[in-house]
């Protein structure tokens, strides 16, 4: 028997290769979906079943696309409905792979068709269980993603019903194998290893320790944010299908400067995915910068609007990866990239814009004398709560899309943005050259480096925090 998670830390995504005298069966696969199967192939094996958890909210699932390349079936389980072919499983239904054996739980909760798949090795002894978002190192998954007409809190009730009734009376050396790991929105805080045990889970996780239905109830939505709104579409686009990643880049195109000018005479958008400290020094007036050093597909999905038509500036030779990580948060409306990448903007004399960098010593020195400056900290309101420079503004990047959230910023006043290490604020202040500011600094290394310093006003938000 061989299993390997096969993790992807911008997403915080574990996807499982699972294998047994030649037959092998994938878990919740990414749009790409190369790497199953060349492992496959390394291995000598064939890819018998392609099993799906639930409808994934946060990326695209390779589902299809495996199913089409290796006519492996794909399994949901019970109550999933779906526009295209797929074996709905019962409760308790059992896929023999090699020696081993995967048997289908049904735990509604996350949404209606979740399941977990509890693995039997080659004795019959239970091994392991791949939760999905059931059940994560720490926590559980969120209860408030819609399924059908149920309340966030009835979705609560059936999540802990599920958890007591097929994941707790499992054995404490039982291997738990969750679908996230640190970082994703799925829960509300993800402990920070990627797998765990029962017996562990039993231990610390608060979902799994005894207490009465009500009360896990309340300590699920609690503090529980609100899912960003990528979520629904991705959850669309996985139960009702997408195009082939491999026609989507097949239509992928290289422009020249020409060409590319061309496009933008149409409604387009221009991401840029180079690294932030490489934008900030030059970049096409009206581009958005997501680097792809960052959480780029989450805050691409979280940004960019899925309904209007993208052209890519990309580092050479990172073209097809920032298709490739667009593609599995569902976009697919991306027409192109610059050819050789901004330099060669930059060579045909075109216009371009900077961001100016500044230190945040620099920073505190300028602010007791500067009284148009404006400190907008782009962090989570959380974050934010946690400490912040007294008198800054708080405007999310998440909320930053929306020109509104900008309504009580001027022209004339000298913006200095940040967000935690440097990451965020360089989007943001992307999407605010976008909306006509120009008199604006990017704060390097973030709060990170501001709390340091010893002479500015730190202030939190109590009411927020408690």
């Amino acid at each position: 028997m061989f299993i390997k998670q096969i993790y992807t830390n911008c997403l915080s995504e574990a996807a499982y290769y699972i294998e047994s005298d030649g037959e092998a069966a994938v878990i919740d696969p990414l749009r790409d979906i190369d790497e199953y199967i060349h492992l496959a192939q390394e291995r000598q094996a064939s890819i018998k079943f392609i099993f799906e958890t639930h409808f994934h909210a946060d990326f695209v699932s390779g589902h299809i696309d495996l199913s089409r390349v290796t006519g492996a079936p794909i399994i949901f389980g019970p109550d999933t409905e779906t526009n295209f072919p797929v074996h709905v499983a019962k409760d308790g239904e059992i896929f023999k792979i090699g020696s081993i054996t995967l048997e289908v739980l049904h735990t509604p909760g996350h949404t209606l068709e979740s399941s977990c798949y509890l693995l039997r090795n080659e004795e019959g002894k239970a091994e392991a269980v791949f939760t999905g978002d059931t059940l994560f190192v720490g926590d559980v998954g969120r209860p408030d993603l819609s399924s059908g007409n149920l309340t966030k809190e009835e979705l609560a009730g059936m999540l802990y019903d599920s958890l007591q009734s097929k994941i707790a009376p499992l054995a404490d050396d039982v291997i738990v194998y969750p679908a996230h790991g640190p970082g994703s929105a799925c829960g509300k805080n993800l402990g920070p290893e990627t797998y765990s045990t029962i017996g562990s889970e039993r231990e610390s996780n608060y979902a799994l320790k005894e207490k009465k239905k009500d009360e896990f109830i309340k300590a699920v939505i609690d503090g529980l944010a609100d899912p960003p709104q990528y979520f629904s579409i991705n959850a669309r686009i996985n139960k009702e299908g997408y195009e082939s990643l491999g026609e989507l880049m097949s239509g992928f195109k290289s422009m020249n400067v020409t060409e590319f000018k061309q496009q933008l005479q149409n409604d387009v958008i221009v991401v840029d995915t180079r690294p932030t400290t490489l934008f900030t020094q030059g970049f096409i007036p009206g581009s958005i910068s997501i680097g792809l050093e960052g959480r780029f597909a989450e805050w691409a999905a979280s940004i960019l609007p899925f309904d209007k038509d993208l052209l890519l500036v990309a580092e050479p030779g990172k073209e097809t990866e920032s298709l490739i990580r667009l593609a599995r948060v569902g976009f697919e409306r991306i027409k192109g990239y610059l050819a050789e990448g901004f330099d060669s903007w930059k060579n045909a004399h075109e216009p371009i814009d900077m961001i100016i960098d500044v230190e945040a010593d620099e920073m505190a020195m300028d602010l007791p004398f500067d009284q148009q400056m404006v400190i907008v900290d782009v962090r989570r309101e959380t974050e934010f709560a946690g400490a912040h420079v007294a008198g800054a503004v708080n405007i999310p990047l998440e909320e930053m899309p929306d020109p509104a959230s900008m309504a009580n910023l001027t022209e004339n006043q000298n913006i200095y943005v940040h967000c935690a290490g440097g990451y965020r604020s360089v989007i943001a202040a992307s999407l605010l050259k976008r909306q006509g500011f120009h008199n604006l600094r990017n704060i390097l290394g973030g709060w990170n480096k501001i709390e340091e310093l010893q002479k500015v006003e730190i202030v939190k938000e109590k009411s927020i925090l408690n």
